[in-house]
């Protein structure tokens, strides 16, 4: 019985057609066909109904599912219960969003390798709503993220690792100018909605009754900035102290009082690889608080 096949099994369940599993697991469709095929050889069942537009789980195939889970998750501790405290061993299927990835998560990973060498970590990019998804379906073991906002998966926890501030960036030479006089005088690069951290920042502007001039909806850090620095516009944006520090960019806070983020580890609530998680939770938080102290001085 191949542990790979099961985990397709189940990408099919969650995504409801052979080929969106396949993107998820990394395979092509007609890999997958083989895989399930395999698998009902070796049950001598028929796993799915595929008489219809979208595969279906017949009883024998709904049987395997739920069993198969039991083997997965058992088989997803073993490196863990084999390791001790001072040498973990396993491997961290980790969600990080842009900023987290561009700040101080590298550095985490690294501390993480030195001190754990035995330890695996597989790094997926994505937005905060995205990666919370997979974290809930199990698609991710973890993700660093924005503390979730209304609504988001009820399965997961989480917990803190460091705080963000959030500013207005402007491009150099408008130290002289207002908040509100840079939002509505200038084009406003809009960080995406659909980002935790583009809602907030909506939230804000409504509450504040400023009208904004849109002229771009981006969802990367990276490229607003840019576009700031290339004289586009303004934006707002949420910046760790040592990232503003190394700004050649008119900053001015944004809130009234000025708006904070937390950054977060999601984990689902029956957290299959714990310590694993309380690791990189460790190493994310020595190196933020590092980088912070770095930055004041």
């Amino acid at each position: 019985m191949s542990l790979r096949a099961l985990r397709t099994l189940h990408a099919i369940a969650r995504h409801g057609s052979f080929a969106r599993a396949g993107e998820v697991v990394g395979l092509t469709q007609s890999a997958v066909s083989l895989q399930i095929r395999a698998l009902e050889k070796e049950f001598g069942a028929q796993l799915f109904d595929r008489s219809r537009r979208l595969p279906r789980l017949t009883p024998a195939g709904q049987i395997v599912l739920e069993k198969s889970a039991e083997v997965l998750a058992l088989y997803d501790q073993i490196a863990s219960a084999l390791s001790d405290e001072q040498s973990l061993a396993g491997r961290l299927k980790l969600g990080v969003i842009h900023t987290a990835l561009s700040g101080v998560v590298p550095d985490a990973l690294a501390a993480l390798n030195r001190s754990h060498p035995r330890v695996r970590v597989q790094v997926t990019a994505g937005m905060s709503v995205g990666l919370a998804l997979q974290v809930a379906a199990g698609e991710l073991d973890a993700a660093v993220t924005t503390e979730p906002v209304r609504p988001h998966p009820q399965n997961l926890i989480w917990r803190s690792l460091y705080e963000d501030h959030f500013w207005l960036v402007a491009p150099p030479g408008h130290e002289d100018r207002s908040l509100r006089e840079l939002l509505t005088a200038l084009p406003f690069i809009r960080f995406d909605s659909q980002a935790w951290a583009g809602r907030v920042i909506d939230r804000e502007l409504r509450r504040m009754r400023l009208e904004v001039q849109d002229e771009m909806v981006l969802d990367s850090q990276e490229v607003i900035l840019k576009m700031v620095e290339k004289g586009l516009g303004v934006a707002v944006i949420p910046l760790s102290d040592d990232a503003r520090a190394n700004l050649d960019l008119t900053c001015l806070m944004f809130g009234e009082p000025q708006l904070t983020r937390q950054v977060v580890l999601l984990e689902r609530q029956d957290r299959p690889v714990e310590r694993l998680t309380a690791a990189f939770s460790d190493a994310v938080t020595r190196t933020a608080r590092t980088s912070g102290s770095l930055a004041s001085r």
